[in-house]
């Protein structure tokens, strides 16, 4: 689906559906009642009938008479006139987009752009209908066969603004395109099953990224390499498990050499069953997810490749399986990191940490200007803030400020929670250097702690995207996040 500025007046305009914005109280848009003129007052019998209330989210398909160069109208529900929230305005982009899956058109033209959203441009107004629309029109067909929903029409998004506006609605559309690139790309690999996504898969996966993108450069280290440099806790967690364990580093170059990178470090479980401390078998199928967070840097280096910025960004993805076995991880067992420290692991099913620990350490090889780690990590998250915010834990305000304030702006939010010395203190073991878990308090700032003993050297923040990653129930499957807000960071970088 393509996404494109138009210029045309409501009298010469000729396009199969357009969506125009109805206010539940206060003044009409002026292309509203414009179109209400041409029509005999078609939208004001609707509206006085009852049939359109204008209420956030409403939307009505209006077909229009056989001579009208205007085919149909999609009138969508915005609130009341002046007072649309940004919340409201996605709701209804969002309601849109689901009732143009509806309506047999190749193109449709669009002006919901003429919303008036306090403190938002145009741009905001573009990229959240790019990715509503997006999110409306994905579908997930890799293992489908007879089952495979059928394809959709529409092709081709029209914005209809003034001519002097259409260059700033055409870039901001590219840059939207890409993040929703981005988006599809980790969420397709979530959504694989675990006998298709494995380790392998994922580093194949970037070596193809490599080939479609000059500005990528893709490192695969095999667990011979990886035994080498002394990952003994990842390489404990890969024991487990049939499926060779792949630390795979995906680098963009849009700026000079010597320009520290952006590192980000996705949790690259591609099935986690827990190990030894094997998990409840109802909704283990789930446990495909644990990935999302290599996911989310495979979409965001896709984005930056597309867009070319011209900035450094590095990402790296530990990826592994959590199996039982007989030469698995056993509780009270103790591995050495590649930092040299020991780790002993009371929990099998704490596994993320033990991977991301050594590919922490092994980002400071880049010299880096900041590390972002991204993990599905626990369950605690889930508990603390639900499926709405993403959980945020760092060694640098300035970071973590800089993140929730790109959340925000995305509407893909994080919630900061603390990082004090005295969580430290529930990781203490009689038997090593630290154990992998803190108890049932605390767990995801615990998890957090454990991860900051591995980034002292550097400004790092933590996302645990446990609650946000994936969606259960009717509505199973990947949702993409963080991709939106680690786009939107790097962009303000830009």
């Amino acid at each position: 689906m393509q996404f494109t500025a138009k210029s045309a007046s409501t009298k010469t305009l000729s396009t199969p559906c357009l969506l125009i914005p109805i206010y539940s109280k206060g003044k009409q848009a002026e292309i509203t009642q414009q179109i209400d003129n041409e029509h005999l007052q078609i939208i004001t019998r609707l509206i006085k009938q009852g049939d359109m209330t204008g209420k956030v989210s409403e939307t009505l398909l209006v077909h229009l008479t056989a001579d009208s160069k205007i085919k149909r109208l999609l009138l969508v529900g915005m609130g009341e006139a002046g007072k649309t929230t940004p919340t409201e305005f996605i709701k209804s982009a969002s309601a849109s987009a689901k009732a143009l899956k509806k309506v047999s058109a190749k193109t449709i033209c669009s002006s919901l752009l003429d919303v008036e959203i306090k403190d938002k441009d145009i741009e905001w107004k573009v990229r959240q209908t790019v990715l509503a629309s997006r999110e409306a029109f994905y579908q997930y067909t890799d293992t489908l066969t007879k089952s495979a929903p059928e394809a959709l029409n529409l092709n081709s998004y029209y914005f209809l603004v003034p001519a002097n506006q259409k260059n700033i609605i055409n870039t901001a559309s590219l840059t939207a395109t890409s993040i929703a690139n981005g988006i599809e790309t980790a969420k397709r690999l979530a959504n694989l099953p675990g006998n298709f996504c494995t380790p392998t898969y994922l580093a194949d996966t970037a070596k193809k990224m490599a080939k479609n993108h000059e500005s990528l450069n893709v490192t695969i280290l095999n667990e011979a390499k990886m035994e080498k440099l002394g990952m003994g806790s990842f390489l404990s967690v890969s024991r487990g498990s049939r499926q060779p364990a792949k630390l795979i580093t995906i680098e963009h170059q849009g700026a000079a050499k010597d320009q520290k990178p952006i590192v980000l470090v996705g949790k690259g479980l591609t099935f986690d069953a827990g190990g030894i401390s094997i998990k409840p078998s109802s909704g283990m199928d789930e446990m495909k997810y644990d990935m999302c967070g290599g996911a989310s840097v495979f979409g965001v280096l896709q984005m930056c490749a597309e867009l070319n910025l011209p900035i450094n960004v590095t990402g790296v993805v530990p990826a592994s399986e959590n199996l039982p076995d007989g030469d698995a991880n056993k509780p009270g067992d103790v591995v050495t990191s590649m930092a040299g420290l020991t780790i002993e692991i009371l929990n099998t099913d704490a596994e993320g940490r033990l991977i991301l620990c050594d590919a922490l350490t092994y980002s400071e090889k880049f010299n880096p200007d900041v590390v972002i780690d991204i993990a599905t990590l626990t369950g605690a998250c889930v508990v603390a803030l639900g499926k709405h915010a993403t959980g945020l834990l760092g060694n640098n305000e300035e970071l973590a400020n800089e993140l929730l304030n790109a959340g925000s702006k995305a509407n893909d939010k994080a919630w900061q929670l603390p990082l004090w010395d005295e969580y430290q203190e529930q990781l203490k073991s009689n038997f090593a250097d630290i154990a992998n878990i803190g108890g049932p308090a605390g767990g995801t700032i615990t998890a957090a702690c454990f991860l900051s003993r591995f980034t002292e050297d550097y400004q790092w923040a933590h996302l645990d995207i446990a609650g946000t990653a994936w969606k259960s129930g009717a509505e199973k499957g990947a949702t993409g996040r963080p991709v939106h807000l680690l786009s939107e960071f790097i962009l303000n970088r830009c």
